[in-house]
């Protein structure tokens, strides 16, 4: 089933090229133009804001929590009714080390609040609190697709493995412009997305 979208688009193949193309410009945007400073990090308020950033000339619900109940595979994510309190505690856990900053990370994509493109949006805001916390940001090119996937699958049981894929994939080059739009298009590869290099849009 294609989602509904500003663009007035009905198939899915050309939905998805233009959702790559123009949210990959406003993910450089995001960046170039300082926007990125107002996020609040570590919030649900901060995610939403960057997911609205990215996809709000795509989606209506750009930004705004789910009403349906949405899976991947086997796996339920956080059921509708229970959206807003999940949302909630998520926003009280403490940030101020790598394991807390990755299993906050890991309970937001459990919540998946929004309808569609949660993964993409919450790598950004996951390094920005790892940027504002403890000074180090991930380099996405050294993190494998599959054993990330499989890492974030399991992360819901055992949140471990994803912790020694990330760490060992950190670096200090936390405002790095050529990292940040290479982890976008890492971020969108995982996804399958991988049309449009961020960078030249």
């Amino acid at each position: 089933m294609i989602l509904e979208n500003k663009l007035n688009i009905t198939h899915q193949v050309d939905l998805a090229k233009a959702e790559e193309r123009i949210s990959k410009q406003k993910a450089r945007q995001l960046f170039d133009s300082g926007d990125i400073a107002k996020v609040k990090v570590g919030t649900f308020e901060g995610l939403s804001f960057i997911h609205a950033y990215l996809f709000e000339d795509i989606y209506d619900f750009a930004g705004q929590i789910r009403t349906k109940n949405i899976a991947k595979g086997n796996f339920r994510f956080a059921p509708v009714m229970y959206l807003v309190q999940s949302l909630a505690h998520i926003d009280s856990m403490p940030q101020s080390t790598f394991g807390q900053i990755i299993e906050k990370y890991v309970e937001m994509n459990i919540a998946h609040p929004f309808r569609e493109g949660n993964g993409r949006a919450t790598r950004i805001w996951l390094d920005l609190m790892l940027k504002k916390e403890i000074k180090k940001a991930i380099d996405w090119n050294l993190v494998d697709k599959d054993e990330y996937l499989s890492a974030m699958e399991r992360s819901v049981v055992k949140d471990i493995e994803i912790k020694v894929l990330l760490k060992q994939a950190l670096t200090h080059q936390i405002d790095d412009r050529s990292l940040f739009m290479k982890g976008i298009d890492v971020s969108y590869f995982y996804e399958g997305y991988s049309q449009y290099k961020t960078e030249d849009l």
